[in-house]
């Protein structure tokens, strides 16, 4: 299986793009700069240049994909405008070049809190609001979707284990185990397909959890 993600540099996409990379599949990331192309190769996954923000069709980028996840993020400090070319308008460019490329399968890395942005602080609802639209968006799109919003993340070692549901309260969870969860959302579409999530650190082993779901 071929896997495009977005993002490709950033922390959750680089465990991603291993994980892919260990087990065969082909694991390609979009990066906007080239400096980073090296870091992808380590891994063992294709570096593809591709500036979400500067290019209005991404079709090019994702031809031969098999599955897309968008992983991508303005990032801590970034302003709401950012929000909303990069964690809004990244996503639905991305929902428009699965639509042109008959491209099937969709994963979203979303938010905790993205299901009620009003809920969160001053601060964090730019943020919220630009993951609740970009979810709203692909989960009208027809695509074979998945919404993953997980908690807090750290940067702590991988569990393994996770609580995945849409009432599991608020929490923390490494970005690996969320990157295992991405790719075992693609593993498991039985369960995960047409399904939104939230996403904590917990006990269930997670290929036991996405077969709960």
């Amino acid at each position: 299986m071929n896997v495009v993600v977005a993002g490709g540099h950033g922390q959750v996409a680089l465990h991603v793009l291993r994980l892919l990379a260990e087990r065969g599949d082909g694991a390609y990331g979009l990066i906007r700069n080239p400096d980073h192309a090296p870091e992808l190769e380590r891994l063992g996954a294709h570096a593809v240049v591709c500036d979400l923000e500067e290019k209005d069709n991404l079709a090019a980028c994702v031809a031969d994909a098999d599955a897309l996840i968008f992983a991508a993020g303005a990032g801590t400090g970034s302003g709401p405008e950012r929000k909303r070319t990069v964690d809004l308008g990244g996503a639905v460019k991305l929902v428009d070049a699965a639509r042109v490329t008959g491209i099937r399968r969709y994963v979203m890395v979303s938010a905790m809190g993205a299901g009620d942005p009003e809920a969160g602080g001053e601060q964090m609802r730019p943020y919220l609001e630009a993951k609740a639209e970009a979810d709203e968006v692909l989960a009208r799109s027809g695509l074979d979707f998945t919404i993953v919003r997980p908690g807090a993340l750290t940067d702590e070692p991988a569990t393994g284990a996770v609580a995945a549901g849409p009432d599991v309260g608020r929490g923390e969870i490494p970005r690996e185990d969320v990157a295992a969860v991405l790719v075992a959302a693609l593993d498991h579409g039985e369960k995960t397909i047409g399904r939104t999530f939230n996403l904590i650190g917990g006990q269930t082993p997670i290929d036991e959890a996405m077969r709960s779901l």
